[in-house]
């Protein structure tokens, strides 16, 4: 064989492989649709695969991936995680298996911002951004959670939101006293889609995000506003939930937890982030509809009736 069949060869063979490789990613997203995996989950993964591929691993070879995880020094435990988990999967629907490298994931202490931390975001972002911001902040949803909402979904009349297609496994979860200026942010919002928050992607709605939080970061002096992400509105309501209710089944059910391991990391960051609170409370009271929905849109919440007078409560 003359060197230059050997060159044609050796081409062919490798575009044979190539193509197989493109073959097998088609059908990777495809297995998961089919398999009613979230679309973020399925971005997500398809990018695990992608990030292998930029480090040059074979991903038709695991011993090949595994020098590529171990050359990779700069991946979170979780980034480095995800990824195994993701082409392990791959190689499941491949009909393969692989000895997976170890992963030690430490759980971490959620940051817990303050409550006007989180209203500095809501006030200095653009509007689709602040609504969402403010949807989180209200039902401790999952951010993709709330970017598959449906118009259909929302009941402006009766105050009510209701998650039918909850993320991780958890159970569906409906809201029935929101908030007169969270429902007439949403209601303004254009209704050019289906869904609430648009078409767009879950990564738009980020990159928006970040720009604006690293300009408010600067402009206010405050960089633990970038600390702030999506998620942390979550934990940052299921803390106050539990704080102010000090009831772990109904935090379970708040945010739609089926077992209570994971709602008992609230418990710990309400005894340390309470720990010298003397639970007193700021009182005031509502004369009308008015004045109370100006109450609720400030954390203030009804716990008593005297002689007709409606009383609301905010922890100080």
């Amino acid at each position: 064989m003359t060197l230059e069949t050997e060159l044609k060869t050796s081409l062919g063979v490798t575009q044979q492989t190539e193509q197989d490789l493109k073959g097998k990613l088609v059908a990777f997203s495809f297995f998961m649709e089919k398999q009613g995996y979230a679309p973020e989950t399925i971005r997500t993964n398809n990018g695990c695969l992608k990030a292998l591929q930029k480090r040059n691993a074979d991903l038709l070879n695991a011993e090949s991936v595994k020098e590529a995880l171990a050359k990779e020094k700069q991946w979170s435990e979780n980034r480095r995680r995800n990824v195994i988990n993701a082409y392990t999967l791959f190689l499941k629907i491949n009909g393969l298996t692989w000895e997976k490298p170890r992963c030690n994931v430490v759980r971490a202490i959620p940051f817990i911002p303050t409550e006007k931390e989180i209203d500095e975001l809501i006030a200095g972002t653009p509007t689709r951004i602040s609504t969402f911001l403010l949807l989180l902040k209200s039902t401790a949803m999952r951010a993709g959670e709330a970017t598959q909402l449906l118009w259909t979904d929302l009941d402006i009349e009766r105050r009510m939101l209701t998650l039918n297609k909850p993320e991780k496994n958890s159970l569906p979860r409906q809201w029935n006293n929101l908030s007169p200026k969270l429902l007439d942010m949403l209601d303004a919002l254009p209704r050019t889609d289906l869904r609430i928050f648009g078409p767009g992607s879950m990564y738009s709605l980020k990159a928006t995000f970040s720009r604006s939080r690293r300009r408010l970061a600067a402009k206010l002096q405050n960089p633990r506003l970038l600390q702030i992400h999506f998620h942390t509105l979550r934990h940052w309501k299921a803390t106050m939930e539990y704080h102010k209710t000090k009831d772990l089944l109904h935090v379970m059910a708040f945010l739609g937890h089926k077992k209570s391991d994971n709602t008992l990391l609230y418990v710990q960051l309400d005894e340390k982030l309470f720990k010298d609170s003397d639970d007193q409370f700021t009182i005031k009271t509502a004369h009308n509809a008015d004045e109370a929905a100006k109450l609720g849109e400030i954390g203030f919440e009804p716990f008593d009736v005297i002689d007709g007078m409606h009383l609301y409560r905010k922890r100080k």
